[in-house]
């Protein structure tokens, strides 16, 4: 067992924005949870530095996103992989926690491993293995000791996929649902004639370059039968000029909210989601906001997809995640050329009406509470430290060499 008073020294490495948001709540519980609050070490952003994390460089140097940018930064990132792996390695910290950003945190675990496999290493966040390269799974579990899962499936998957062991601990989004949906008043009821459309055509440029136009065609076409439509559209803030100009021709012009409380401000007053696939799925279904998912895949990823593992993973053919926790196809999804203003509109019409494809959905999603609760009332991050202390306190393990497993 870990002796908590005392001083640890705990690297954590995170690379974009959202594994910044991750760090912080886990420090702050492993700060709760201990009698000296541990040295911090590793990468991070602003909110990991309030609590006292020491970043080696400012993380905008490696959060980049999508192939072009990435080729164009990447004799920038692989000098940044190589100091942080130096850096922990000479510090000997008593745990290294990746957090998400694969591409960026399991270069260093793997080179950790490698050079100092004494160090214990969890991952916080797995990647879609259930979804593409699910050979990525069995090959993790040469360098990550336990893997912290977000979304309830994903220890049976890793588990069958002969990956490091998986523990649920629970999704952020869990913990602030009352923040998405509405109080009295917010949502106005259906007998009225107003109705209130959330468009999220996703969070990267690569998305809303792919979807942005078959959203506006689609939001004409729902238009025409509900005049008084109104259309929210939460933006990033890093893609909001880019949106701006190109709904400027939409005959319908959406409302567009930037921010976190001007989006869960949205999802509080829309009566159906038009939304492009990922994380922000889960967050309209928590909301119990109907939706129609579209997705289109770039021509790399059209050649590489396996989506196929969902089915074999989950027991549905999906793409969406509340489809793929509640082992149901209850949100329609269209993939591609599928995804055409027609299809959409169809799928998108009867969810702002009082009727059973709203009603099943809305139902549906009253599910995923208890799904997704963890036990005894157990907070996210708190679960989160407590798998961390517990590899701390059984990390005394012989490590085969990566060559030996590869």
């Amino acid at each position: 067992m870990i002796d908590k008073t005392r001083k640890l020294t705990v690297a954590i490495v995170a690379g974009e924005e959202s594994g910044d948001a991750l760090g912080a709540e886990l420090i702050s519980a492993l700060n709760s949870q201990l009698s000296q609050t541990p040295d911090y070490i590793g990468t991070g952003g602003e909110r990991m530095a309030a609590l006292g994390h020491k970043s080696l460089f400012p993380i905008s140097d490696v959060a980049v996103m999508g192939l072009t940018a990435v080729l164009a930064r990447l004799p920038l990132i692989i000098k940044r992989v190589h100091q942080t792996v130096d850096a922990i390695v000479q510090a000997q910290p008593d745990v290294l926690v990746i957090i998400d950003s694969p591409d960026f945190t399991h270069n260093i675990a793997k080179r950790v491993r490698k050079k100092a496999p004494n160090i214990p290493i969890v991952g916080y966040v797995s990647p879609s293995v259930w979804a593409w390269r699910s050979g990525r799974a069995k090959r993790m579990s040469v360098y990550v000791d336990d893997l912290l899962a977000l979304l309830p499936f994903e220890p049976d998957v890793h588990k069958r996929l002969g990956g490091p062991p998986t523990h649920y601990v629970g999704h952020p989004l869990s913990e602030n649902v009352t923040k998405l949906r509405p109080s009295e008043g917010e949502r106005t009821p259906l007998e009225e004639d107003k109705r209130v459309l959330l468009v999220l055509p996703g969070s990267r440029s690569s998305e809303v370059g792919r979807l942005l136009e078959t959203f506006g065609q689609t939001v004409e076409k729902i238009a025409a039968e509900y005049p008084d439509l109104e259309i929210l559209l939460p933006a990033v803030s890093h893609l909001e000029s880019r949106i701006r100009s190109e709904v400027a021709v939409w005959p319908v012009q959406p409302t567009i909210v930037v921010g976190q409380e001007a989006k869960q401000g949205a999802f509080r007053r829309a009566h159906a989601a038009l939304a492009a696939s990922g994380t922000v799925s889960l967050e309209v279904a928590l909301s119990g906001v109907p939706m129609v998912v579209a997705y289109k895949l770039d021509w790399f990823y059209r050649r590489v997809k396996e989506l196929n593992n969902l089915l074999k993973f989950s027991g549905v053919n999906s793409m969406v995640l509340p489809n793929i926790i509640l082992e149901e196809n209850i949100i329609p999804e269209f993939l591609d050329d599928n995804a055409n203003p027609d299809a959409l509109c169809q799928k998108v019409l009867p969810l702002l009406a009082d009727s059973p494809d709203r009603d099943r959905q809305t139902r549906a999603f009253e599910k995923l509470d208890d799904i997704m609760r963890l036990p005894d009332g157990a907070s996210q991050s708190g679960a989160a430290a407590e798998v961390v202390l517990r590899r701390i306190g059984s990390s005394k393990i012989v490590h085969m060499d990566p060559a030996e497993n590869s």
